[in-house]
């Protein structure tokens, strides 16, 4: 029963695998007995409330290429101790908004030349100029948001404007609370500002106040007591960065930056087709070279080792889609390298079966032996390349550590092919090994 439940479970992932692996919007024209047979494979697009998935590969600018968008920043109105902020402050709004939009490995880096400010903002998969204005271009808008007063819930949704907006901001900051240490962000308004702040906390005394960037929420802190002098401060369980992060997109509104075009252009893949067409058929020869090889050494078990391969292939391909990861070279080279560790781990397994089935152990106990015996060692394997990719992801944008689009990339689908291989080499192949098992015999 166990079993059948099982094999049922693989069957019915490796099912909805090839639901989202389907290429979207693929002609398929073909004969059969003379009757023309004409059909379009299209992969679903997956809606849940305002998530939506279209399902599409997504491809890196070595791939496909994108539009690249250099802008200028107009720092006339600043003082130039504020100058560098702001223009940082620019580029997190933009970053955070390409992110949102569902741009991955973008690069949106500054430079600083003189009097010029500029950001250079890249997108792959975007080749639409006008579309990537429309998401990179307008400034930021930053304003408080309080709750009616006959409202009782504290969902985003019901906060409405104050009337009080990123105009009225001098300055956020990073400083330190004097009696916990922990860090936290301070606020210094206008006078103008700091009037109307007064006025919004003394009627807001117990609630929160919600404070939006391009109509997105950032933080509702609850108002403790009527704030005057034009000086506030956000307190919370902030880390460093997270305080860092909350005043540069604070300063985003706070200290508006006029954005202009200085140009725009669609980039090429920088590998080309025949590249990438290339490198794609040396991987397929070198999987097909792999899938011979099992099945020559160790027969029908290598047979089940590559159907168990071909289902880790279609799990992996569907969560790149849902996630979505973007492909780039180093991305596919890490797909491959973690197809070879899956059949690593195949080849310990097998071997440790053999060991048992010398020992005089039937079929079914050598197998379950050899599954238990191996773990061991794939487990320690694949832990030391999970840390590896740990490394080389570098999730907490440590200085010290790699920070390279492409090297994350080869890092991430590393890891979960890696993640992925595991499930399909200890669940996928040793159900279908027992279900293959009905005679003691090799």
């Amino acid at each position: 029963m166990k079993l059948r439940r099982n094999l049922f479970l693989i069957g019915l992932l490796t099912a909805l695998a090839l639901v989202i692996d389907a290429p979207k919007n693929y002609p398929v024209n073909f004969s059969f007995f003379g009757r023309p047979i004409s059909f379009v494979i299209t992969s679903p697009t997956l809606k849940l409330g305002s998530w939506e998935r279209d399902l599409t590969i997504k491809q890196g600018l070595d791939l496909r290429g994108g539009t690249e968008v250099i802008l200028e920043a107009d720092m006339s109105s600043l003082d130039s101790a504020d100058r560098t902020d702001a223009l940082e402050s620019a580029r997190e709004v933009i970053s955070r908004r390409v992110d949102l939009y569902g741009v991955t490995e973008s690069t949106v880096k500054t430079s600083i030349s003189g009097d010029s400010h500029r950001i250079h903002v890249a997108l792959p998969g975007v080749d639409n100029p006008e579309q990537a204005l429309a998401l990179i271009g307008s400034t930021a808008r930053l304003d408080f948001r309080e709750l009616p007063v006959a409202t009782d819930s504290a969902l985003y949704s019901d906060f409405l404007s104050t009337g009080l907006s990123g105009s009225d901001l001098k300055k956020a900051s990073v400083t330190f609370s004097s009696n916990t240490g922990k860090p936290e962000v301070s606020l210094q308004f206008s006078e103008a500002g700091g009037a109307k702040f007064a006025e919004i906390t003394g009627r807001n005394i117990g609630k929160p106040l919600a404070i939006f960037l391009d109509d997105y929420p950032l933080s509702a802190p609850v108002v403790q007591a009527k704030i005057e002098g034009g000086n506030a401060v956000i307190t919370g369980e902030y880390t460093l960065d997270e305080a860092k992060n909350l005043a540069i997109t604070l300063n985003a509104g706070a200290l508006p930056v006029k954005i202009t075009v200085l140009s725009q252009q669609n980039i090429a893949p920088t590998l080309g087709s025949v590249s990438v067409t290339k490198s794609l058929r040396a991987g397929g020869i070198g999987l097909g070279l792999v899938a011979i090889f099992m099945i020559f050494n160790y027969g029908w078990l290598g047979l089940v080792a590559d159907l168990g391969l071909i289902i880790y292939a279609l799990l992996t391909l569907a969560i790149y889609k849902l996630v979505p990861i973007t492909l780039t070279l180093p991305g596919l080279a890490g797909f491959l390298l973690s197809i070879g560790m899956a059949v690593d781990s195949n080849i310990l397994i097998f071997e440790r079966m053999k060991e048992e089935r010398r020992k005089g152990n039937n079929l079914r106990e050598s197998m379950e032996l050899g599954f238990g015996k191996a773990w061991d060692a794939i487990k320690d394997a694949n832990i030391a390349t999970l840390m590896t990719t740990f490394i080389l992801y570098n999730p907490f944008e440590w200085s010290f550590l790699n920070s390279s689009g492409l090297v994350r990339g080869f890092a991430l689908t590393l890891f979960l092919g890696i993640a992925i291989s595991l499930f399909t080499g200890i669940f996928v192949t040793r159900n279908l090994l027992r279900a293959s098992i009905i005679k003691d015999k090799l």
